[in-house]
């Protein structure tokens, strides 16, 4: 027992998680879920799905949530360095619209849990990501909501992102300070902001 550091953010629902990395000359070992250490710092979700992506650098992947069965998410990275980010959609919230946002690296080791009601994405600041995340709900084709990453309303502020908005979720005149382009699927850049989208 006792082998994460459980922080609670400022907006609540969001947590920083750090666990406890055994070192020596050989390598380390941590335990990166251990539920009996989840449900001692008042975490009890039930995680049903594991999914892990790859991205090279100046991927965007969000913002993203699902409707009808929101998803609670317990995410980090085992490889490279994100600025990962929730936005609260919860109408009956008094931090309803606001951001936070925490740097994941394969160095630092933390983990970020995001309850659901909150639309989540991540922006990939190293050569390669690779990204880990588990799931409190199935993944439901059909029900995928998102928010557009770059609504000035909400004023996301993502690192190292040179750009200005004009008026839609495009990546188009957007790059990384060291001239990396911005990197979007389609669907993402067709979100809309806060004041059009899903509140839960």
């Amino acid at each position: 027992m006792g082998q994460i550091k459980v922080t609670k953010c400022d907006i609540e629902g969001l947590y920083v998680i750090e666990p406890t990395v055994h070192g020596d000359s050989r390598g380390y070992f941590m335990e990166t879920y251990n539920q009996n250490d989840m449900t001692e710092a008042g975490l009890d979700m039930v995680f049903v799905q594991d999914n892990q992506s790859c991205s090279t650098k100046g991927v965007l992947r969000g913002l993203h949530f699902q409707k009808e069965f929101p998803q609670g998410k317990l995410v980090r990275v085992i490889k490279g360095k994100v600025f990962d980010v929730a936005v609260d959609l919860r109408s009956d919230s008094k931090t309803y619209g606001k951001w936070y946002g925490v740097e994941l690296t394969e160095e630092n080791k933390k983990q970020f849990y995001i309850s659901p009601g909150f639309a989540h994405g991540f922006l990939v600041l190293s050569d390669v990501a690779e990204f880990c995340y588990k799931c409190t709900d199935f993944y439901h084709p059909g029900d995928e909501g998102g928010l557009a990453w770059n609504d000035p309303e909400i004023g996301i502020e993502w690192p190292e992102l040179v750009g200005e908005y004009k008026g839609s979720a495009s990546a188009e005149g957007y790059t990384l300070s060291d001239g990396s382009a911005l990197n979007l699927s389609d669907k993402d850049q067709k979100w809309v902001g806060l004041k059009d989208t899903f509140k839960f």
